[in-house]
């Protein structure tokens, strides 16, 4: 059987982030991509120069013309800026019995840009996060989701991520990019405990969609039928390596994107 994986996102006109990146992803990866579209931007490596959000029941509606038809193996969840968008969304992964949900809370573009009005913060707390099955929160995120100051060491980045488990998702990926020191450091927690997922840190200015890429790595892990702590760690090395790829592209003249087809072009 084909493996199917969804996401359910915002555009990136540039094509370095959301609903490009994860489809990028979905194929460099082997799997089908399908599609939901809950915002169009208008948006470069420079930054985000304007949103136009989907109307919730259009979003409900691609929902429902995508689930009806395919077989999806997984979800992921990107850029949902407002409140009643979060809750079309969830309402829809109820209705078709999504399972392998992975929600990346996206608040913040590369280039600063919020992408999350403040008061949709808390829907995607009590509304979104319970059906997930993995949360991927950077350090900025998770602070945000829980309303404290971001974790300045290992310790208060686990404490973080127990306190949001405890809001409902199966497992929390907090992910390190932000940190500073010589390792990119992931922390993860799901029903084995703790683990901590460490890479080499590039320097590199080409990060956009970074976030976007890991978790939709692990969607297509999931798809294909992984388990969660397996789908985690292939996304992590597929993420690494797109990173340590990136300056072999010359795209924009900001934020350029990573390298989603490293293994594939020459």
């Amino acid at each position: 059987m084909t493996a199917i994986a969804v996401t359910i996102a915002g555009s990136d006109s540039s094509g370095g982030a959301g609903i490009q990146a994860d489809l990028k992803t979905f194929s460099a990866l082997g799997v089908y991509g399908a599609s939901v579209i809950t915002a169009l931007t208008a948006q470069n490596t420079r930054g985000v120069q304007a949103i136009h959000n989907v109307p919730p029941p259009f979003v409900a509606q691609q929902i429902d013309s995508v689930f009806s038809d395919l077989a999806i193996g997984a979800v992921k969840i990107g850029m949902l800026s407002q409140p009643a968008i979060i809750e079309a969304v969830a309402a829809g992964l109820e209705r078709h019995g999504a399972r392998a949900v992975v929600l990346d809370p996206v608040m913040i573009a590369a280039s600063g840009d919020a992408l999350l009005v403040p008061e949709a913060i808390e829907t995607l707390r009590t509304v979104l996060l319970p059906k997930a099955l993995i949360v991927t929160p950077n350090l900025p995120e998770a602070a945000a989701i829980l309303d404290e100051d971001v974790a300045p060491d290992k310790r208060a980045v686990a404490a973080q991520a127990e306190r949001i488990r405890a809001l409902g998702p199966r497992a929390v990926l907090i992910k390190g990019g932000h940190a500073e020191g010589a390792e990119s450091v992931d922390t993860l927690l799901d029903d084995n405990g703790l683990q901590r997922l460490a890479a080499p840190r590039v320097a590199t200015r080409n990060t956009h969609g970074t976030g976007c890429t890991l978790s939709s790595a692990i969607a297509a892990g999931l798809a294909k039928g992984h388990a969660l702590r397996e789908a985690v760690a292939a996304a992590k090395i597929y993420v690494s390596a797109a990173i340590g790829a990136s300056d072999q592209l010359a795209i924009g003249h900001g934020h350029g994107p990573v390298h989603h087809f490293h293994g594939l072009w020459e």
